[in-house]
């Protein structure tokens, strides 16, 4: 909504214009309303003006309101943006969040049946295990005590408070009852008192008003009429089906972990790797099925990080993480968790954006678990010009370069554990561990260019390797699918000479194709699902969930054009073992009509999670 005030004849502060990012506010997401001012001088402008900072004897004073009447309706667990018509008795029967039991429309309950299977099927397995069901179903998102409680309880007239324990800061707290305004049968309740507001819980079903107006600082009175705008009604912020840890190992194999309660066991570690989807990316033109709002950096992020907390990993590489939002949201937050944060950002010999809004990978360890020992940067473009000044004739280096040089980058993280070495031969011994995090180039039509960065990154960790006795992981997103070279290279050691990908290589950087090989022992943690020989309820359905063919999972990445398998965690497997993997989604865990992103989960691909334990080094 937009409301557009003419400027008055005097020279002062005048509010032009109001408009919001998106009409719709969800809980636990930052609104900052788009407020465009006019100077005394004719300047136009988007700064705010604090009472601290006024603009020539002029500042602006904004109020949040919440429009509150008689009836709370209670919203669509499928489509948040309805008004909820039926409700699951099932749901209630097997202690399920009374938030995830309403729909808005039969065909939506029958379109979602198949991921909504899924929450009765645990709850009942949950019951039958232990008892404490809420914590193991939805322990990881705090979803039992947040949007659930807040509509059942809202239902029921009895709304709770928790503005004061929600760590939002939306300006100073008004003094009730001096805050309330009445209006058509309506009641305003002043809720916020600085430019941005986090909707709460108490929110949730009722609508906002932002209102601003130009306060001279001299006589503290208002200049002219306060320009408003409305939002629609506030939504509960979409929580996905918790996914859990699955054992793989021969003695765990029947069971299953809570994330939320399961820490690294002694002498294991767990690690996350994770492409959450450049905001510069995440346009309404590539992702049209998504709706906007959920689209939006504002809700993302927050999604986002909820998500990645949840995992509890001691080791953690994100991929398409843009500088700014690494510095101003990332580190800081993380950090409040306990990581530390390394950062290498993509060259820029070929972005055209802006530099701020350029994306890298960023890999975080959480500092009671970890220490940092040394940094690598891989620069794909520096190795592209150190091989075309080697190998390609000077009146063809322009057109190789040009192929070559695609911005991709690796982050090398050389690590110490603080946990020790127990149970091992050497038990003093430091242990270190190389965690490599990339993003390989994304082109289709550029098999040779994706096989030789990964080929040139994998010589670099030998190099690493012959230096030190290192346990080493490859995480990130190769953009290359089960099956391929690029893929046959990590988890083979070598190429198939007569694989048809090998065709296209119009430079000549794949010959002699006999050099195409590493001697790292890499696997893939996810083949774990496949090669166990262990049987039970859980590793059944995962593997039902991975590609027989290629023991890889059947999709990493999921869009409306592309459902395939992309992103991978490799190890060392003569110095580590896996002992558990984040379960797998399958296209019945996403909704019937959608792809990703999400409301529920906010990138296009799905993170991957490892527990693994540092084993004795097999010689060979």
């Amino acid at each position: 909504m937009t409301q557009v005030k003419p400027a008055p004849g005097g020279r002062m502060l005048t509010v032009l214009r109001v408009h919001l990012p998106s009409e719709i506010p969800i809980v636990g997401c930052e609104i900052t309303p788009y407020v465009l001012l006019r100077r005394p001088d004719g300047g136009i402008f988007t700064d705010d003006v604090s009472e601290a900072s006024p603009v020539d004897g002029y500042f602006m004073r904004y109020k949040w309101y919440r429009i509150q009447s008689d009836r709370r309706a209670a919203v669509c667990s499928v489509h948040p943006t309805e008004q909820a018509t039926l409700q699951c008795i099932g749901c209630l029967k097997s202690k399920i969040p009374v938030a995830k039991s309403y729909h808005c429309s039969a065909k939506c309950f029958c379109d979602a049946w198949q991921h909504h299977r899924v929450l009765h099927e645990r709850a009942i397995s949950a019951l039958n295990e232990n008892g404490t069901e809420e914590e193991e179903l939805f322990g990881r998102f705090g979803s039992g005590s947040s949007s659930s409680g807040i509509i059942s309880a809202a239902l029921s007239g009895s709304t709770p408070n928790l503005s004061q324990s929600s760590g939002f800061n939306n300006g100073p707290t008004p003094v009730y009852p001096t805050g309330t305004e009445k209006s058509s049968g309506e009641t305003w309740f002043e809720v916020g008192r600085s430019r941005t507001y986090t909707a709460t819980a108490d929110d949730i079903g009722h609508v906002l008003r932002f209102e601003c107006v130009v306060v001279d600082l001299e006589t503290r009175g208002t200049v002219g009429a306060p320009t408003s705008v409305m939002t629609s009604r506030v939504i509960p912020a979409p929580t996905p089906t918790p996914r859990r840890l699955i054992p793989v190992n021969a003695a765990d194999a029947m069971g299953h972990f809570d994330l939320d309660s399961r820490a690294s066991s002694f002498g294991t570690f767990t690690v996350l790797s994770y492409n959450i989807l450049a905001d510069t990316y995440a346009t309404s033109d590539t992702y049209s099925y998504c709706p906007t709002w959920a689209l939006s950096w504002a809700y993302r992020r927050q999604n986002l990080l909820r998500e990645i907390i949840g995992y509890h990993a001691d080791i953690i590489c994100l991929q398409e993480v843009q500088n700014n939002h690494f510095e101003e949201f990332f580190a800081p937050e993380l950090d409040k968790h306990g990581y530390q944060a390394l950062y290498k950002k993509r060259t820029t010999e070929i972005y055209a954006g802006t530099p701020q809004a350029i994306d890298g990978c960023a890999t975080f360890f959480r500092r009671d678990r970890f220490s940092h020992v040394k940094k690598y940067e891989v620069e794909f473009n520096k190795a592209a010009q150190s091989l075309t000044d080697a190998i390609i004739p000077a009146a063809q280096k322009k057109l190789a370069l040009t192929r070559l040089v695609k911005d991709n980058i690796a982050l090398i993280a050389v690590l110490e554990a603080k946990f020790g070495n127990h149970g091992t031969e050497n038990p003093s011994k430091r242990q270190l561990l190389c965690v490599a995090n990339t993003h390989i180039n994304i082109h289709h039509d550029l098999k040779d260019v994706k096989l030789w960065q990964i080929h040139t990154l994998l010589k670099g960790l030998e190099k690493i390797a012959v230096s030190a006795d290192i346990p080493m992981l490859v995480c990130g997103d190769f953009n290359s699918i089960p099956g391929s070279t690029s893929h046959g290279l990590l988890a083979m050691g070598k190429v198939d000479q007569l694989h048809p990908d090998l065709a296209v290589d119009p430079l000549g950087i794949l010959r002699p194709l006999s050099k195409l090989t590493h001697q790292l022992p890499l696997v893939s943690a996810y083949s774990s699902f496949a090669r166990m020989a262990s049987v039970g309820y859980d590793l059944d359905h995962q593997r039902r969930r991975m590609d027989p063919t290629t023991n890889e999972p059947l999709f990493t990445n999921c869009t409306r054009d592309f459902t395939g398998t992309i992103d991978y965690i490799f190890y060392t497997a003569d110095s580590l073992t896996v002992e558990s993997l984040l379960e797998l989604l399958d296209e019945d865990s996403l909704r019937k009509d959608t792809a990703l992103p999400s409301p529920e989960w906010s990138s296009d691909h799905i993170a991957l999670l490892a527990e693994f334990r540092c084993t004795p080094r097999v010689r060979r």
